[in-house]
């Protein structure tokens, strides 16, 4: 028994770390659906959900001003969800330039922005966060994707500013751009990126309360009823580093947001899903990848020799090697090895520790992000990444 249970466990973690995207890339290779891009105009609602965003807010209202779009064709809308420091009287400065400020009492994201696209007048509603500097061709660039009837939903992709993130967390990224990007070849993503995201505004329907992940319910909502959600990779939002620790607590909302995505969208797991092999491959797998991880752990005290000691030393050396990846110095050739296995473990974690969604009220699972200034200067000198 314990040796079906680890050779089960075992097949499964590589299927999903390593099989499904090879079958992925081999599917958006042999089977590619391209969408059409149309340079076409549509009058758009930014709308701009926020609380207590005074260190973020006034940098972020400069780069949507900045937006490459005709200023006419844009309603911008920000929602400050009971903000008690200075965010409002920040965006009370803007007024002038046509911003509006929609105060809410306080009752979290999905309530806030309910009333903004009930405050909406664009047919496309353009989402972003506080926190996120834009480039200046993302709006254009997204809306020239639903000149494609087909396509009901697109989103850019973020680019993180500095080092301190690249280390830690730029393969991770780059691996769920990859995955995108095929996806996005075959039909849909199965997720969106919330502080860079439109959505036509016929295809927006109510948030459920205290929804984890507005960028992935509406979009896929559209994607149920017909529609394509797409990656738009021309689309560039700048994001600031955090650590390591910051990203763990995002990662556990982002995937008891999808225990969440289940409940209210159960069509996901059935044949109203196009895409269903998909989202089990690469959205339920990653909720289950830690409990067959500990099944294997569990499972090799019970192989026969010497497979059981094979299996114990080998887990016992990567498990060690994540855990001593801080006290291994930059210029050591193991940190490049003991970084990725720190990283993959600490999102393990994060997907265990995301089944707290079963037992504690969602809105709890929202923290401050803490990161660095706006990098507003190394961004202009960058440019738009490839």
């Amino acid at each position: 028994m314990a040796t079906l249970i680890f050779v089960f466990s075992a097949v499964f973690v590589v299927y999903i770390i390593i099989g499904y995207p090879v079958l992925l890339d081999l599917a958006a290779r042999l089977r590619p659906r391209p969408f059409l891009r149309s340079p076409g105009l549509k009058t758009v609602t930014v709308l701009l959900s926020v609380y207590n965003g005074e260190k973020w807010i006034r940098e972020k209202l400069h780069s949507v001003l900045k937006l490459d779009y005709p200023r006419e064709l844009m309603q911008i809308l920000v929602i400050s969800d009971g903000s008690t420091d200075r965010t409002d009287d920040i965006v009370r400065e803007f007024e002038a330039q046509g911003v509006e400020l929609l105060r809410l009492p306080r009752g979290g994201k999905a309530a806030a922005m309910n009333e903004g696209v009930g405050r909406a007048r664009g047919e496309v509603l353009f989402f972003t966060d506080v926190r996120q500097l834009l480039d200046s061709g993302c709006l254009r660039s997204l809306v020239g994707c639903l000149g494609d009837p087909q396509v009901g939903a697109a989103c850019g992709h973020v680019f993180f500013v500095g080092d301190d993130q690249q280390a830690h967390m730029g393969m991770y990224w780059r691996y769920e751009k990859w995955i995108r990007n095929n996806h996005t070849q075959l039909d849909s993503i199965l997720a969106g990126t919330g502080c860079i995201y439109v959505l036509r505004r016929e295809l927006a329907a109510p948030l459920p309360k205290d929804t984890l992940l507005d960028d992935s319910y509406l979009p896929l909502r559209a994607f149920l009823g017909g529609y394509r959600f797409i990656l738009d990779p021309e689309a560039v939002a700048y994001e600031y580093p955090t650590s390591l620790g910051v990203e763990f607590r995002r990662k556990v909302r982002t995937l008891a947001g999808i225990y969440q995505l289940i409940g209210n969208l159960p069509g996901l797991l059935g044949p109203s899903n196009r895409m269903w092999i998909h989202f089990f491959s690469h959205k339920v797998g990653r909720l289950l990848l830690p409990f067959a991880l500990l099944l294997m752990a569990a499972s090799s005290f019970g192989l026969p020799a010497p497979w059981n000691r094979l299996a114990i030393i080998g887990q016992a050396l990567f498990y060690g090697l994540a855990a001593v990846d801080r006290w291994v110095p930059d210029t050591n050739p193991l940190k490049r090895l003991s970084s990725v296995i720190h990283t993959f473990a600490v999102l393990m974690l994060a997907s265990l520790c995301a089944v707290s969604i079963f037992f504690v009220p969602p809105r709890s699972l929202w923290t401050e992000t803490r990161a660095s200034d706006p990098a507003a200067e190394f961004i202009g000198r960058a440019g738009k990444p490839s």
